[in-house]
C-alpha cells in the first residue's frame, strides 16, 4: 500500500539529486540552472498538491477547464523554448496543435475508453490530461528543434519537416521497447503500489501509451504542417530563424 512520506525521508530523497549538483561543481560546471530547475520542481508539485485538494473537492467543470487552458498554454510556451527566435510568431501553430491533439485524445480516453462520469471528474481528467499534453508539449519541442536545425543547414521543407517528425518520436518509441523490459511505467506502478492487479494495471498502461503515441504524433504532425508555410520559402529569401 501507498505510504504518506515524511519531510526527513523526503529530504533523503533528494541526495541523488544533490549528487549531481556535486558533480557539476567538481568539474566546474555552471550549477545555477539545477538549483533553479530543482527549486522549482519542489515548488511546483508543492503547490499543485495543495491546488489538487481543491480541485478534487470540486462539483464543477470550470475549475477543471481552467486548469487545461492553463496546460496548454504552458505546454506550448515551454516547447517552443528551443525556437526562441521564432517563440512568438510559432505561438498560434504551437497552441494549436497541443490543443487539437491534445484535447482530441483526451476527449476519447474519458469517454470511449474509460467512461468516466462525469467528464471533468478532476481525480482522473487532470491526471491523464497532464500525461497527454506533457508527450504533446515534448514532441513539438523536438520536432520544432530539428526543423530549424535541417533548415539552418540548407535543406528543403519536406525532408527537414520527415527528419523532425521521425526525431519528435524517437522517444515514444523508445518507451515502447523498453516497457516491462526495461522499466514499470509510472502510472502501472502507482497503481500496483495501491493494491490494483497487475493485469487490471497492465491495461490502464496499454491506454496510456497507446494515449502518449496519438497525442506526440499528432500535435508534432499538425505543427509541422502549419510552420511549413512560414518556412518553406526560397532560399536567400529569409533565414528559417529570422522574424517570421
Amino acid at each position: 500500500m501507498v505510504q504518506n512520506i515524511p519531510p526527513v525521508q523526503l529530504g533523503l530523497a533528494l541526495l541523488p539529486a544533490f549528487a549531481v549538483i556535486g558533480i557539476q561543481m567538481a568539474w566546474s560546471q555552471p550549477t545555477g540552472h539545477s538549483w533553479y530547475a530543482l527549486a522549482r520542481m519542489l515548488a511546483q508539485l508543492l503547490l499543485v498538491g495543495y491546488a489538487l485538494n481543491f480541485l478534487f473537492a470540486a462539483d464543477h467543470p470550470w475549475p477543471v477547464l481552467a486548469v487545461l487552458v492553463v496546460m496548454i498554454w504552458a505546454s506550448c510556451w515551454i516547447a517552443l523554448g528551443n525556437v526562441p527566435d521564432a517563440r512568438r510568431a510559432l505561438l498560434g501553430p504551437g497552441l494549436a496543435a497541443i490543443a487539437i491533439a491534445g484535447l482530441g485524445v483526451l476527449a476519447l480516453v474519458v469517454g470511449p475508453v474509460l467512461r468516466i462520469e462525469p467528464w471533468y471528474q478532476p481525480r482522473t481528467l487532470i491526471p491523464l490530461a497532464g500525461m497527454i499534453f506533457a508527450a504533446a508539449m515534448n514532441s513539438v519541442s523536438l520536432a520544432g528543434e530539428r526543423l530549424y536545425a535541417e533548415m539552418n543547414r540548407g535543406g528543403d521543407y519536406r525532408t527537414a519537416r520527415d527528419a523532425a517528425f521521425r526525431a519528435a518520436l524517437i522517444p515514444v518509441f523508445n518507451s515502447f521497447f523498453a516497457v516491462g523490459l526495461v522499466t514499470l511505467p509510472g502510472m502501472m506502478t502507482g497503481q500496483i503500489l495501491s493494491g490494483i492487479a497487475p493485469l487490471v494495471a497492465a491495461r490502464y498502461q496499454i491506454v496510456v501509451m497507446a494515449m502518449i503515441l496519438g497525442a506526440s504524433g499528432i500535435a508534432a504532425a499538425l505543427f509541422l504542417h502549419w510552420t511549413g508555410a512560414r518556412l518553406a520559402r526560397p532560399k536567400g529569401r529569409e533565414s528559417p530563424t529570422g522574424d517570421l
